[in-house]
């Protein structure tokens, strides 16, 4: 029996996030490595366009997906070290990221509480370099496999090799060419806990939690993300949907003059992060709706889908957000998820 199943024509709203009506050409179910390669070296399969599918929560499908839309069905978890003080464990990229920090706060390693509650799977994650409230996920790989579609070899790219950046790396660059199989993180039980994000110690202190562990801080970030985005079991949406822009001092520096109240996050000597959130919202989009595609009324952010909108509807009404922020601020502001089916 083959390790993957193929089917045609497949029908895709029920697997993205979004939640936007979208067919893939093909859409492969594969549940091993082997499996894996095998589909990439058949001749009908080869020199198709490829799209891994994670949880489909950090996509807009704004037309049909043409070639191969992969999805990865390899559980596991392993541990190949553990001395007490450390540990080294072997992620396949279909489990679940939230699973995943569950599994580790509540074996007290230090390091992915920051992270709690982002949606999709391990796989996705060294893709986008995900994070939130002041952790990165590149600061805790060690080693990402992949399979190199130009050989069909499986190939262990040391942390360095990926490239990493703000939601970045060489796997977002070069997505036609790595299929991530398994990430290997690092983490320890002596890493100072992250606290100083906004909101992470008062919700520390409403839970009434005086020396805070690794779940606590899980639990606390939890909170504060389902207090401020909106829950896509609940209303379509692929979390934050622009990033926030890096400006030259020359951009931030009169901006501050112009709008004291404007969030200014330390970057660089030269450079800064502003909050594309703060911008869109100043721009009076918060709460907004084109027909059925809307911005969030929780969070000026994140793109929602009401019900029917499709997936060019949400882009043309990020394109009209991210145009007012230019016109208004100076400030180019680009989008988070990858778009398929038509260009930013």
């Amino acid at each position: 029996m083959s390790d993957y199943t193929l089917r045609p024509n497949a029908p895709l709203a029920a697997l993205s996030t979004f939640r936007v009506t979208a067919r893939a050409q093909l859409l492969a179910d594969v549940r091993s490595v082997d499996g894996l390669a095998d589909l990439f070296a058949h001749p009908d399969y080869a020199r198709l366009p490829a799209l891994v599918l994670g949880e489909g929560s950090n996509l807009l499908l704004a037309g049909d997906v043409p070639g191969l839309l992969v999805s990865l069905s390899l559980p596991g978890i392993d541990v190949l070290k553990d001395d007490g003080n450390s540990a080294l464990i072997r992620v396949a990229a279909g489990e679940r990221w939230d699973d995943l920090v569950r599994w580790s706060v509540a074996r007290g390693l230090h390091g992915f509480e920051n992270m709690a509650l982002i949606p999709g799977s391990v796989g996705a994650s060294p893709i986008q370099n995900i994070g939130a409230y002041g952790a990165e996920v590149a600061e805790f790989i060690r080693t990402v496999e992949a399979l190199d579609r130009q050989t069909l070899d499986i190939v262990r790219l040391p942390n360095s090799a990926c490239c990493f950046g703000y939601r970045d790396s060489i796997f977002k660059q070069q997505p036609e060419r790595w299929v991530i199989v398994a990430v290997e993180f690092e983490l320890d039980r002596q890493r100072p806990l992250r606290l100083d994000y906004a909101g992470v110690r008062e919700t520390l202190s409403s839970m009434g939690v005086d020396a805070p562990r690794p779940l606590h801080v899980a639990e606390a970030v939890s909170r504060l993300r389902a207090a401020k985005l909106p829950n896509p079991i609940l209303i379509g949406n692929a979390g934050s949907f622009f990033k926030n822009p890096t400006v030259d001092r020359s951009i931030w520096e009169p901006l501050t003059h112009s709008f004291p109240s404007m969030p200014v996050f330390a970057h660089a000597s030269d450079s800064a992060k502003l909050s594309a959130g703060w911008l869109i919202e100043q721009c009076g989009w918060k709460g907004r709706r084109d027909g059925d595609a809307g911005v969030s009324d929780m969070h000026a952010l994140v793109l929602v889908n009401h019900g029917n909108a499709s997936g060019l509807q949400i882009l043309e009404l990020a394109r009209r957000v991210a145009a007012s922020v230019k016109e208004r601020f100076g400030v180019e502001i680009e989008p988070e998820p990858r778009i398929v089916g038509a260009t930013w």
